[in-house]
């Protein structure tokens, strides 16, 4: 096989970086030499990948790293993939002043370890309840040379009579049987990180109930969420007795987080 027509057997931006990870070279040196025999190793990997991606696999499973606020993080089946709108949870958390943040379902780490990146002075811990997300958090932590406290377990329960400036989560918000469950990326990623209860609200609602007593005076939540629950979230972060309610929306214009600030 060549490379022009292993180029030519998936949509092309794909072709190129799964071409390079078979191969080994740049995504420049596979488009600057079309005409160059791929080695029989290269050949089987890339049909291996090809073949994957045909059965609707994730990009970012099959490379195995996904970009996030201009992170390189490794990913796999046992992690949300991070997506392009939790970006504005991580915006909105550093237009905060703040010394210690919490971040809760953190999966791959995503949230943190920007958190990390740009306050580098600050105290961040990160909850996940999946021992095998944990570890890929800690990998990335490790790979990028970020110091972020991980802890193990489901939402406050970890960090129990401790209190921070800041808590964020991008938690599970998918209904029940919602048919986007069946479609795309989302197919092949875990099903508990997705998915809470039967109007998608579980895991917030135990996130709001929980974060009075986890927030120093002043301190702001900031909620991930999904299209049509903004004004539910917000009703659920004044009944908490969270003030200032709001929500912000992501670039496709969807409200996507909301929060709010304990007095």
């Amino acid at each position: 096989m060549k490379v022009a027509e292993a180029l030519a057997a998936l949509e092309p931006r794909e072709a190129r970086l799964l071409l390079a990870r078979a191969t080994g070279f740049s995504e420049a040196s596979v488009l600057a030499h079309p005409e160059r025999e791929l080695p029989a190793e290269a050949e089987a990997a890339f049909r291996e990948f090809a073949a994957r991606r045909a059965r609707g696999e994730p990009i970012a499973y099959l490379l195995g790293e996904k970009e996030f606020y201009g992170l390189p993080l490794a990913v796999t089946p046992a992690v949300l993939i991070p997506r392009p709108e939790t970006e504005l949870l991580v915006e909105l958390a550093l237009r905060e002043e703040f010394g210690s943040a919490l971040d809760l379902g953190t999966g791959s780490g995503a949230v943190a370890l920007a958190l990390k990146r740009h306050r580098p002075g600050a105290r961040i811990v990160a909850v996940e309840r999946s021992a095998a997300a944990l570890a890929i958090a800690k990998r990335n932590a490790l790979r990028l040379g970020l110091e972020v406290e991980f802890r193990h377990g489901l939402w406050f329960e970890p960090v129990a009579g401790e209190r921070f400036d800041l808590v964020v989560s991008n938690p599970p918000y998918v209904r029940e049987g919602d048919p986007h469950l069946a479609e795309g990326d989302v197919r092949f990623e875990p099903c508990p990180a997705l998915v809470a209860g039967p109007d998608g609200l579980d895991a917030i609602r135990e996130i709001v109930g929980g974060a009075a007593g986890h927030l120093r005076p002043g301190g702001r939540l900031l909620l991930e969420h999904g299209l049509g629950q903004d004004a539910q979230v917000r009703s659920l972060l004044g009944e908490a007795g969270i003030e200032e309610p709001a929500t912000w929306p992501d670039l496709a214009g969807i409200a996507r987080v909301s929060g709010g600030r304990i007095k």
